[in-house]
């Protein structure tokens, strides 16, 4: 997408959407996916007491979280797959389009640098089917009116 992009701002907020991506995939690749550190019983026995800290620390190991199951992943991915494939045609597409504005660009460029100088049969052996349009209105007796 990097390559496809043509103006400065648009660069600037691609590079921000980048940013902000790789810092929520590193924020889920290392905060969220490791294990709480074990919590050191023996220390707050110490200092508060056997009986409250024996309470918290049951509390503390009957609390079962849930291991989060992705659900929306397989329902989204294949829509994700099809837009891929519908975007790689839009760009063959577009590609092949400009190609060919890029080729009508040049003959308008050069049609212009020999306006002045071009005689009607030399526009017509580049436009063959115009050429054949006149005859046929001037074969009809077509004068256009």
């Amino acid at each position: 997408m990097a390559k496809l992009i043509v103006s400065d701002e648009a660069r600037r907020e691609f590079a921000n959407l980048r940013r902000a991506f790789n810092e929520v995939n590193s924020t889920l690749q290392t905060k969220f996916s490791q294990e709480p550190e074990p919590i050191d019983w023996e220390y707050y026995r110490k200092g508060i007491g056997t009986r409250l800290v024996d309470v918290y620390k049951e509390a503390y190991e009957s609390i079962e979280i849930p291991k989060y199951v992705d659900k929306v992943t397989p329902e989204y991915k294949p829509k994700f797959d099809a837009l891929l494939v519908e975007l790689k045609e839009a760009e063959e597409k577009s590609l092949k389009e400009s190609e060919r504005l890029e080729k009508e660009i040049a003959e308008v460029q050069e049609l212009k640098k020999k306006i002045s100088t071009m005689t009607a049969d030399e526009y017509f052996e580049k436009h063959p089917e115009l050429k054949q349009k006149f005859d046929d209105e001037i074969r009809n007796d077509y004068w256009g009116y």
